[in-house]
């Protein structure tokens, strides 16, 4: 068997990051307006911190006095969870599997083998009919004669259109494949019919789709994956389902009963990824770890004792008291990934967040002064929304946010979004996922809504850091600071970065350059290529 998995072809915000230095292969072009800025080049890679470099043997004895880069390369490798769920579950049988990640696909290479009676692929990051297309015929024009199998959150919701529409799947798994694959995957191999199979779309004589009983595990109880060798990060999944219906999120619907395993459970497989994996990180991939509240306070009364660092997806309405941000730090948590998504109530309520924009406010300012990492998340142009609603979000960006925070533009990409119940509403119309118009705005102004926002607050907000950029390296930056000393780090590099995009390269620009490289050294970062201040 061969198995597609990993992530889609998008990746989110990315063009935001065009014309500055964190763009790849920032051009000579670019340079000479740092020149013109400076009096100097300046290469991010060429931030030090500790102390300069140093020859090896310089350093006195048994005394390591050589500075390191502030923007290291992240080395280590972070394990996919949809992919090492899979992998698992062929496991249990005696199919010999090779496994395709995803990205070698859009990058246009191609698997080592070629002779494979099954072809799986795991739709739970391909959310659109485009790229489900392209991947379909990429399987079809190299496996003709293969098996071709379809598992994941898209697939499970739109099973009859893709068999109706692509005669080269034949199966369709769906909800939780422990109970389907391994049976499916035997019955293939011993040529035995598929009868009585629960969880699985096919098609009948009559070549219509058909779909067998939804059945559901005993999640408590069931293995969770297992990673192979050594890995910082492990990612985790502690529920399934949702027990929220957020219409610009298809998941619930993908799995609509919600369970979740055990405080105990939780920490029992922790220990073991910290044993076995080495683990320094465990990465909740939970739409929501903070729910329910019972199993979340049982977590923070015994995580203490456990000692490993953690970060998870929480809701804005559970970060509540000051005792409870207490209690976070106290378990090892790193960070909170949040949804704001909006600071006005009328488009809160148009995507029954079931959260409040005070209750956003409120969580900001509980978590603001803390050790527990803040990244929010904020939508552009949700259908209804106005330019005019749209202020809410951009003033308390502007003005109040202090946190990691990270911008998308709306889109209708993922094609089983309940949003689309909401057509008629808002006058939504789309001729392209990426290209829509509203009753509020379209998708043109939501772009530029998005830009100008990013802008005004690099330049006006000292507090509030732009969370993109950050994932090609090792963090915290400066292991040493503590995460308000780090997101002031970050804030400094984002502004030299972006400095001739936007302000270009004036007198007033390199005076902006100037502040922050003088407020790292302070912070004891330097720029080698800046020379000794007088």
């Amino acid at each position: 068997m061969l198995l597609l998995a990993g992530l889609g072809p998008y990746e989110m915000g990315g063009q935001s990051l065009d014309g500055t230095l964190f763009a790849r292969g920032a051009n000579g072009g670019l340079q000479e307006s740092y020149r013109r800025l400076l009096g100097h080049p300046l290469d991010l890679g060429r931030l030090w911190y500790g102390g300069p470099p140093r020859n090896v043997g310089d350093e006195p004895p048994g005394q390591d006095t050589t500075g390191r880069p502030l923007l290291r390369p992240y080395r280590g490798s972070v394990p996919h969870l949809s992919l090492q769920t899979v992998r698992a579950i062929v496991e249990t049988t005696d199919v010999e599997l090779e496994v395709f990640d995803l990205q070698d696909l859009w990058l246009d290479s191609e698997p080592r083998g070629t002779d494979f009676d099954v072809v799986g692929l795991s739709t739970t990051f391909i959310c659109d009919a485009y790229t489900l297309q392209r991947t379909v015929q990429w399987i079809a024009k190299r496996f003709p004669a293969a098996t071709v199998v379809l598992g994941g959150q898209y697939s499970n919701l739109k099973y009859a259109q893709i068999l109706s529409a692509y005669p080269a799947v034949d199966y369709v798994v769906r909800g939780d494949g422990e109970l389907a694959f391994p049976k499916l995957l035997r019955a293939l191999a011993d040529g035995r019919e598929i009868d009585g199979i629960p969880n699985l779309a096919a098609r009948n004589g009559r070549g219509l789709p058909v779909a067998t009983p939804i059945e559901y595990v005993d999640f408590d109880a069931l293995p969770s994956p297992v990673f192979q060798g050594a890995h910082d990060v492990v990612p985790y999944e502690s529920m399934r389902g949702c027990p929220f219906s957020c219409k610009f999120c298809s998941f619930p619907a993908a799995s609509p009963v919600w369970r979740h395993k055990s405080a105990e459970r939780i920490c029992r497989d922790w220990r073991a990824y910290a044993e076995t994996n080495g683990a320094t990180l465990i990465s909740a991939m939970d739409s929501t770890f903070t729910v329910p509240r019972t199993r979340f306070r049982d977590l923070l009364a015994v995580l203490p004792d456990i000692g490993i660092p953690w970060e998870a997806y929480s809701r804005a309405n559970c970060i509540d008291t000051p005792a409870l941000v207490e209690g976070l730090e106290a378990a090892h948590c790193r960070g909170l990934r949040i949804g704001f998504e909006s600071m006005n109530d009328f488009v809160l309520k148009a995507m029954d967040k079931k959260v409040t924009a005070a209750e956003n406010e409120r969580a900001l300012e509980l978590l603001a002064d803390s050790q527990v990492d803040l990244k929010a998340s904020f939508i552009v142009g949700y259908p209804g929304e106005t330019p005019l609603a749209y202020e809410d979000t951009h003033r308390f960006l502007v003005d109040r946010f202090r946190g990691k925070f990270i911008m998308s533009v709306f889109t209708l990409t993922d094609e089983t979004m309940p949003v689309l119940e909401d057509l008629p509403r808002f006058q939504l119309e789309y001729s392209h996922p990426l290209a829509w118009k509203h009753v509020g705005m379209d998708s043109q102004t939501a772009g530029a809504l998005r830009e100008k926002t990013m802008v005004d607050v690099r330049w006006n907000n000292d507090d509030a850091v732009l969370n993109l950029w950050q994932m090609a390296y090792s963090r915290p930056l400066v292991p040493e600071f503590d995460v308000q000393q780090n997101q002031r780090v970050e804030k400094l590099v984002e502004r030299l970065a972006f400095v001739p995009k936007d302000l270009g390269d004036g007198v007033a620009a390199g005076e902006r350059c100037r502040q922050a490289l003088t407020e790292l050294r302070a912070l004891g970062i330097e720029s080698l290529d800046a020379p000794p201040p007088s």
